[in-house]
């Protein structure tokens, strides 16, 4: 099947390639669509729908997966939850860069220790076949924040997420071990299998 993911995110499209594999994922840039909606929902879920419909209208009714995602921390009340990209904006006046969002997230956890830094990530992934066919999958991730960045791979927040089983940051692990584990990975494997047995009845 042929994808359209409501992203401009080149990251996220290269992983839901790997993860939805072999089913051709585009984005609106590849089909020459303005792609730009406010993300106005307090969930994951709501933003992801904003996303998915707002691609479905424009696009005239091709296949859409939305993804909206983000880290969580439940000793700083979930921040930054919903507004994970956003993070640290207001006050910046301006979008800051993903290190710089780190970096922030890091200083504003100084005194934190044990258990006050679990983190979790959260995905939340909309898709839609047509008008009345859509479906939802959203996982989980749960890790904790370093004291600083650690790793080259990936992107976001995955420097200064940290796993203990694997005693290693997101950023350090390769392509198919974070697929595998990430919130990302576990969501796109459930739409991944739902595609399959749409593919399989249609």
């Amino acid at each position: 099947m042929e994808i359209l993911l409501a992203t401009g995110n080149a990251h996220k499209k290269e992983e839901l390639e790997r993860i939805l594999a072999p089913h051709r994922i585009l984005i609106p840039s590849d089909i020459r669509v303005e792609f730009d909606p406010d993300e106005t929902g307090d969930t994951y879920l709501e933003n992801a729908l904003i996303k998915a419909r707002a691609l479905f209208e424009s696009s005239g009714g091709r296949p859409v997966l939305a993804d909206d995602s983000g880290l969580s921390v439940p000793a700083m009340k979930g921040a930054p939850g919903v507004y994970s990209a956003r993070y640290g904006s207001d006050e910046a006046g301006r979008e800051l860069e993903s290190r710089e969002r780190n970096a922030l997230l890091i200083e504003k956890m100084q005194g934190f220790e044990g258990s006050r830094r679990q983190a979790f990530f959260v995905c939340c992934m909309v898709l839609i076949i047509d008008e009345y066919r859509v479906f939802t999958a959203q996982e989980t991730f749960n890790g904790y924040i370093t004291d600083e960045p650690s790793g080259r791979g990936g992107f976001g927040y995955d420097p200064i997420f940290f796993i203990p089983e694997l005693q290693k940051t997101v950023a350090e692990l390769d392509a198919g071990e974070k697929d595998r584990i990430s919130h990302r990975g576990r969501a796109g494997l459930r739409i991944r299998a739902l595609i399959d047995n749409l593919d399989a009845v249609q």
